[in-house]
């Protein structure tokens, strides 16, 4: 049964220290590399975030080499029968539907890969026919360009060069650079157009590279020949993007001094930018006893335009702080937010509109109005199955006496811990069914 969580905070002040769970984003890459290393990498400091753990199970099945007999009626987590093919059911997770989308293309046996009803709404195209190009065989298996799709034996390379869009997601250029190394003759990238999401494309080629893969990027061509992975452990870092929220619970607190543990300086993660984008709004980092030490401090806003291109994953964190401040200000790269666990814009302007707050899109840009805004002293939010509009409308409980979320267990798709975090530094909750 699904509840719902009111959240309430008494005073303005937080301070505390707070272990953040692995990334997921690093941790989903790294357990794909690990599944192709034929046991030469091993993962440390496995994400509880539920992605991953799905993930990591089906991973784990595809080890042991799980046969379609023992598949039936077992307790394999999301692994089942279906008119003698195995179903591997990946649920809300989309990284790891595109990472497992590359990965069993390659791999021997037939599998059909499919997920929740709004996985089936989420794009696979572009993706498929960059595989199909390689020389992949998959099928669609409802409707052509989504899940679910069936990946069949039979991947015989036609071909190492593939050319794909640099604005679609970056998920798409990571599940094709996880494989690339493991091709019989390796591939060469060709990225049109500007790159959304740099960071984690960068991300991906920097593990791979501590995995022994070795790369060349040069201008927009990105290339791996065939080769093998070293024998080496590849260490998740704790979750940037979780520590984002963290970030703006500061900014919306008259006071708060927290301490996250394990984070750096120098992340692969490109949410890390979040250090940048909070200090407009008085937030300090203080890298020292081997985390981040955040701190409120007295600044006036000056920021007025925010792209979000490199970090989309920050953007309705960082647009409802502004909302909550009443900072009209500007946001560009938005572009992929429309096709994540929701469309993050829409489900952003009508969650906003609750506080008299308007998102206005004109074209690529975005600006919010908060000349309407105001405070009730209760609030109703609706989270569309997305983790992200939870934990993003959380720090709201230090302006707004009393917020009722729905589904209480959606941050488990990547930080299973929120609420609880959250109770430690202060905040009360209450669970309603």
């Amino acid at each position: 049964m699904s509840h719902n969580i009111i959240l309430k905070k008494s005073n303005k002040t937080v301070n505390g220290t707070v272990r953040l769970t692995g990334s997921k984003s690093e941790c989903n890459r790294a357990l794909v590399i690990e599944a192709l290393s034929e046991g030469r990498v091993k993962v440390q400091n496995v994400s509880d975030a539920a992605d991953t753990v799905t993930l990591a199970g089906i991973l784990r099945n595809v080890e042991r080499g799980v046969a379609n007999a023992e598949l039936a009626g077992s307790n394999h987590g999301p692994w089942t029968m279906d008119h003698g093919l195995n179903t591997v059911n990946i649920g809300p997770a989309g990284t790891a539907m595109r990472f497992l989308t590359a990965y069993f293309a390659i791999q021997p046996g037939e599998v059909v890969l499919t997920g929740s009803a709004r996985m089936k709404q989420r794009p696979i195209g572009i993706l498929v026919d960059a595989l199909r190009a390689l020389g992949a065989n998959i099928d669609y298996v409802e409707n052509d360009g989504y899940p679910p799709i069936k990946l069949k034996d039979g991947f015989v390379q036609r071909t190492r060069v593939i050319n794909i869009k640099g604005n679609i997601s970056s998920q798409y250029i990571t599940a094709l650079l996880l494989i690339a190394a493991k091709l019989p003759h390796g591939l060469e990238l060709h990225i049109e157009g500007d790159l959304t999401s740099r960071p984690y494309v960068e991300m991906t080629l920097a593990m791979l590279n501590q995995a022994g893969i070795q790369h060349k990027w040069n201008g927009n061509v990105i290339s791996i020949e065939h080769q093998q992975f070293s024998e080496t452990s590849l260490p998740v870092e704790p979750d940037w993007s979780a520590a984002s929220y963290w970030y703006a619970i500061a900014a919306l607190s008259d006071e708060a001094e927290l301490f996250l543990p394990g984070l750096t300086q120098y992340s692969l993660q490109g949410d890390s930018a979040i250090t940048e984008i909070m200090a407009n709004f008085g937030i300090t980092s203080q890298f020292k006893d081997g985390g981040v030490h955040l701190k409120k401090e007295p600044k006036p806003l000056g920021r007025k335009i925010f792209d979000m291109k490199e970090c989309p994953d920050l953007a309705q964190t960082v647009i409802v702080v502004c909302a909550a401040l009443g900072h009209e200000a500007t946001f560009t790269g938005l572009e992929t937010l429309k096709i994540k666990e929701t469309d993050r814009v829409k489900a952003l302007q009508t969650e906003l509109a609750k506080i008299g707050v308007k998102l206005i899109e004109k074209g690529q840009v975005y600006k919010l109005d908060c000349s309407q805004k105001f405070i009730p002293e209760q609030l109703f939010i609706n989270t569309y199955e997305d983790h992200r509009m939870a934990m993003a409308f959380a720090p709201l409980a230090l302006v707004v006496p009393q917020i009722e979320f729905e589904e209480a267990a959606v941050v488990e798709k990547s930080y299973p811990a929120f609420w609880s975090d959250l109770e430690s530094v202060g905040f009360s909750t209450e669970f309603t069914a």
